[in-house]
């Protein structure tokens, strides 16, 4: 009768990446005349600290202007898959320089 003596072949249940590292995209220096989108998966209270965010940012960069999740949809539902592959198009519609993605993005 074989023993393995306590030892056991594991395998790892993730295949190989499939693609690699991609550099981050710069930082903005500054928001001051610049676009901020929201994106939100309507989950935790997004439309009250978007809210917030908007009138701190504003205080610190009058020329900041912003853009709705409501322009967007729900990016955690039925319809998220649409709603991503559309997104690239429709940040480059609204000529959105940054996005601020919440809650649980």
């Amino acid at each position: 009768m074989p023993t393995n003596d306590g030892y056991y072949e594991a395998y790892w249940p993730r295949t190989p990446r499939q693609t690699g590292i991609k550099p981050l995209a710069p930082r903005l220096k500054s928001l001051e005349g610049r676009t901020v989108a929201y994106l939100w998966d309507y989950i935790f209270r997004g439309d009250e600290i978007f809210g917030y965010l908007e009138k701190g940012l504003k205080a610190r960069y009058p020329g900041v202007r912003f853009v709705s999740y409501t322009e967007f949809g729900n990016i955690h539902a039925g319809k998220e898959k649409e709603v991503l592959a559309a997104l690239p198009q429709r940040l480059k519609e609204l000529q959105v320089d940054a996005v601020i993605c919440g809650m649980a993005c």
